[in-house]
């Protein structure tokens, strides 16, 4: 007799690869697997959106006065309030000024006296016919032009003080302040360019990040709040480590404007910050609810495999304990699972471990996972 030892080979690779069904004949037990029993639930879809973190509010500090700075009156990167004062400039010539000014309100005060006390005798000499209506005439004009003066003298006056004032740069804004952009002998001149220092308030902070203008109009038109109708509508945050940010925000505004470049609009979200985590500039990624979908699948994602050609697979024990393989659609994961649309049937058993063991046309032993065992 002549032997094949390709035949022989592919034989032995047959009986090989089968076997659960080579035990099953031999009459072996079914090998145990751990499977999750699935029913149809809504699930609210979101979008994963980049994004970029935002002061909610900022304030650039800058001198309102020319000068030379004399001293730094806070500590960088603490918390200043609205008033507190930043910087204090040489106040020599402004208090000078001042002085001046003062004398200048004395001089007018006492002209407009002299005026009205020669107005008051030239009006009971005039009641007497003594003196002329003209000489009453320019003395009451006299008066009220000393009034002027005095007037004017009193604004000077006050402007002098205010820019005295001005020599202590305080904040405008209460928040955290950044590094001091100058120092101690520096000369600074009114609303220049660089600012002093930087103050941002970072608790709330906002997030925005970009969104294609057909998803807006979308929005816009109210579909976007009927498909959400009933869903989550809580907006999250990842940041730039892959760990999901403790506070939920909201969304605040959308920018009436779209980017001709690219075709979307900027969205604002806001979001507290009370352990300040969140810094201007810091990059995140913003889960943005966008449409529930109805009579869904929570899918372990332990329990999806996948094929040669990346196509998502499960194995499902049906009603006699057989592994049968089933094609998912998959809409998007979510958390430690994913959202699957179609494949499955109310009450299905996914395989979620065991998959060494067996294969699909098995006999099997389930073991449903119980909560606490889920990954």
């Amino acid at each position: 007799m002549t032997y094949f030892p390709g035949f022989i080979f592919s034989l032995a690779a047959c009986v090989c690869f089968l076997p659960g069904i080579a035990g099953a004949q031999q009459g072996q037990e079914p090998v145990p697997v751990t499977v999750v029993t699935l029913e149809p639930e809504d699930v609210t879809l979101t979008s994963l959106l980049p994004g970029r973190v935002a002061a909610s509010a900022e304030a650039e500090v800058r001198p309102q006065v020319n000068g030379i700075i004399t001293e730094r009156l806070f500590d960088e990167g603490a918390d200043v309030a609205e008033g507190d004062p930043l910087f204090q400039i040489d106040v020599a010539t402004y208090e000078a000024t001042v002085r001046q000014a003062r004398a200048s309100v004395a001089q007018a005060q006492a002209q407009l006296s002299a005026a009205e006390r020669e107005a008051r005798r030239l009006e009971e000499l005039q009641s007497r016919n003594v003196a002329s209506e003209q000489a009453l005439d320019e003395a009451t004009s006299a008066r009220d032009s000393a009034a002027a003066g005095l007037e004017l003298a009193e604004a000077q006056l006050n402007s002098a003080e205010i820019e005295l004032s001005r020599t202590t740069i305080r904040a405008r804004l209460s928040g955290r302040i950044g590094l001091s952009q100058t120092s101690q002998g520096a000369l600074v001149t009114a609303s220049q360019a660089q600012p002093l220092a930087v103050i941002r308030n970072i608790d709330p902070v906002y997030v925005d990040v970009t969104q294609s203008a057909a998803d807006l109009l979308r929005w816009r038109r109210g579909e976007t709040e009927r498909e959400l109708e009933g869903a989550d509508a809580t907006v999250r945050l990842k940041l730039a480590d892959g760990t999901d940010y403790s506070e939920t925000g909201h969304l605040k505004a959308a920018e009436p404007n779209v980017d001709p470049q690219t075709g979307v609009v900027t969205l604002r979200m806001e979001f507290d910050n009370p352990d300040l985590l969140l810094l201007p500039g810091m990059y995140v990624q913003v889960e943005l609810p966008v449409e529930v979908a109805e009579a869904v699948y929570l899918v372990p994602q332990e329990g999806v495999i996948r094929d040669r050609r990346g196509r998502p697979l499960a194995w499902v024990v049906n009603g006699e304990d057989v592994i049968e393989e089933r094609t998912l659609s998959i809409l998007q994961d979510r958390e430690n699972a994913w959202v699957v649309d179609d494949g499955l049937e109310p009450g299905d058993r996914i395989v979620v471990a065991g998959f060494q063991k067996t294969a699909p046309g098995a006999t099997v032993k389930p073991e449903e996972r119980s909560p606490g065992a889920q990954q």
